[in-house]
């Protein structure tokens, strides 16, 4: 629900290992920074695309990392300019992504995918804004200013950032080794990932979700009805998701503080809807309450190496 930092210092290139002439590179990538303590983080600025407009994407490699060693799972994640540095964080508070993944004996890659001046548009799920009451799809237009742009992120992200990470890393491609992250608005497109991609995307991490989709109600009564309505319009989208609940992992949390303490509604009914999808908890699909913690970076990085576990378990 925030606006952007868009501030980068422009580095000298230098192309990963394995990337070919052909790859859709853009026209900068920067080798790791000295304030990233563990692993090394090539930095590809204004990434181009066809489909949104371009934006930096950061990936990050654990210590160890060999162009002739052992093929890694990747976690494509949202808000990548939060992820690794205090420099471009929100507020100076980034998740410290390289170091949770470097003390845990899981290993994998990190694509940080900054988000753009359109993020509300970009990253809310557009085939649900099609369920919802008139009123609320006109709340939703007015706060995206303009058409909603998920599916066209989502491409952005299937049939361009992820065949060039596959091509210039030595990634585990497949669905099963491939997981998407991101909180608040953040989680919402993760979740529209899974369903939408379950060929490429086996694994979901949706932290703080941001279920009311807009700004919350004000009154309980009033984010009853809301919960009901977006709820059913969520319900609605399922059916016609391609979810494989069978092969697919879904992680979901949130807190009880400031934007957070409006959550709940909407989750215990989201709870009540997944088990109808095949969706089983505490096998396939884990949703958690953090008691005290709010909506922001710190609370977040507190807690992320539990997500970041979810997906990376065998």
């Amino acid at each position: 629900m925030r606006a952007p930092i868009m501030v980068l210092t422009a580095l000298i290139l230098a192309l990963p290992v394995g990337a070919g002439a052909a790859d859709p590179v853009p026209t900068h990538s920067v080798s790791a920074t000295s304030d990233v303590p563990h692993g090394r983080l090539d930095k590809y600025e204004a990434f181009p695309s066809r489909f949104v407009s371009a934006r930096h994407v950061w990936v990050w490699v654990p210590e160890g990392y060999d162009s002739n060693g052992p093929r890694l799972p990747v976690i494509y994640m949202h808000d990548g300019q939060n992820l690794f540095e205090t420099s471009t964080a929100y507020g100076g508070q980034e998740w410290g992504i390289d170091e949770a993944l470097s003390g845990m004996r899981q290993k994998a890659i990190v694509v940080g995918v900054w988000n753009s001046p359109t993020r509300y548009a970009d990253y809310f799920p557009k085939k649900v804004a099609a369920h919802l009451p008139a009123d609320m799809q006109a709340r939703v237009a007015d706060t995206a200013k303009g058409q909603l742009k998920a599916d066209d992120y989502l491409r952005f992200l299937v049939e361009e950032v992820k065949p060039f990470i596959d091509r210039a890393y030595r990634t585990q491609p497949d669905a099963a080794h491939t997981s998407i992250m991101g909180s608040s608005m953040g989680g919402l497109i993760s979740l529209y990932a899974l369903g939408e991609y379950p060929q490429v995307f086996g694994r979901a991490a949706c932290v703080s979700i941001h279920w009311p989709l807009m700004a919350p109600p004000t009154t309980p009564e009033a984010r009853d009805s809301a919960a009901a309505a977006t709820t059913q319009a969520w319900e609605a989208w399922f059916r016609a998701a391609h979810f494989d609940p069978k092969r697919q992992r879904l992680y979901m949390d949130h807190g009880t503080r400031d934007l957070d303490a409006n959550y709940r509604p909407y989750s215990l009914k989201m709870e009540a809807v997944l088990p109808r999808y095949g969706w089983v908890e505490g096998r396939n699909w884990r949703s958690s309450v953090f008691e005290g913690t709010t909506h922001n970076e710190a609370d977040w990085r507190a807690r992320v190496e539990i997500p970041l576990g979810f997906l990376l378990a065998q």
